[in-house]
């Protein structure tokens, strides 16, 4: 066992690499979104790299901020924030013009009902960001569910396989890329397209997910067998460090963990660790939401946290009463209805 505070300094520290790579971004940081799963921590991680490579760079967080001990926190740790409302034209036209955007925002869960707004942030927000910020470098957010379902054998699908969105939340995401795309090649904007699937934390995501299922004995669907995660403190270096990798046209790059990994694996590692027995049910339909990230591993090299590490951890987070988000992922959803 470690203790908790220990182990998020431990396991959400920057690597050497971001901290040479933050001194080679030129100008200051904007992260659009910032109040979701990832952007708090990715806001802190900058601001700690920026101290330790010696460089003066603001770093700024701009969100709703409805929540204010978020915002509380985030300039506590240093990241500057600004609370704007990005579909209100008149605030957003309002924001700095920087030169590097980390684009975060969106709307998935809760999108089925509710399709109109997922719309308007996934695929008219990105063409008002982008023509505002037309000068600086952009890397836009996306996911890995605008690819099709690929054979757990495949390997993955890789940057150059057609995209096939299952559902209006996948469809949305799609648009996304496509607004960014054209906005890149009207203005020439650099831009890097980063499809992300899954980021894993101590506190959300497909592996907090098994754990809590085998811990509490709830059944585990297999249907979806096969999953691809990444540990959140290695997406969020990635993301940081693709500001230098931005051109137009826009650059596309799926984000994940090296491993094809297998659901009832993740299950059985748990129910060592927790001395029970794993529940499932239904049978592997042999097909999955699998990204190939090796373009990405060939740039950054292979995420520094693996996946026993985060099994271990998650484990240990779980059982010390850490805290969880309690955002299910839906990672078995097959027909694309969030």
């Amino acid at each position: 066992m470690t203790d908790l505070k220990e182990l998020e300094a431990r396991m959400l520290a920057p690597s050497q690499a971001l901290i040479q790579d933050i001194s080679r971004i030129k100008g200051d940081i904007m992260l659009l979104g910032i109040g979701g799963k990832m952007g708090p921590s990715m806001g802190k991680l900058a601001v700690q790299a920026c101290k330790l490579a010696g460089v003066q760079k603001r770093i700024i967080g701009v969100s709703r901020f409805s929540d204010k001990t978020a915002e509380k926190m985030l300039q506590e740790n240093g990241v500057e924030t600004i609370a704007c409302d990005l579909l209100d034209e008149a605030q957003l036209s309002k924001l700095p013009l920087v030169k590097n955007i980390i684009y975060l925002a969106g709307n998935k869960f809760g999108t089925t009902g509710n399709e109109g707004f997922t719309w308007a942030m996934n695929t008219y927000l990105p063409g008002r960001v982008a023509a505002h910020f037309s000068a600086s470098n952009i890397v836009a957010f996306s996911s890995g569910n605008v690819l099709p379902f690929v054979g757990v054998n495949s390997g993955g699908a890789c940057e150059e396989t057609a995209p096939e969105p299952v559902g209006e939340y996948a469809q949305s995401c799609l648009g996304r890329e496509r607004v960014f795309e054209y906005f890149s090649k009207k203005n020439q904007t650099p831009m890097l397209i980063y499809r992300l699937n899954y980021a894993v934390d101590f506190r959300y995501g497909v592996v907090h997910e098994i754990a809590k299922s085998v811990l509490e004995g709830r059944t585990i669907d297999l249907s979806t067998e096969n999953v691809n995660v990444i540990w959140q403190g290695d997406a969020n270096e990635i993301a940081i460090r693709s500001l230098l990798y931005c051109q137009h046209p826009a650059k596309i790059l799926n984000v994940t963990g090296p491993e094809i990994l297998s659901v009832r694996w993740i299950a059985e590692q748990f129910g060592m660790l927790f001395q029970k027995t794993p529940v499932f049910t239904n049978q592997s339909s042999g097909t999955a939401l699998l990204n190939n990230a090796s373009a990405c591993h060939r740039l950054f090299g292979y995420p520094r946290v693996g996946i026993r590490e985060i099994i271990t951890a998650t484990a240990d987070w779980i059982t010390q009463g850490g805290e969880s988000f309690g955002k299910a992922t839906h990672f078995q959803e097959r027909g694309g209805k969030f």
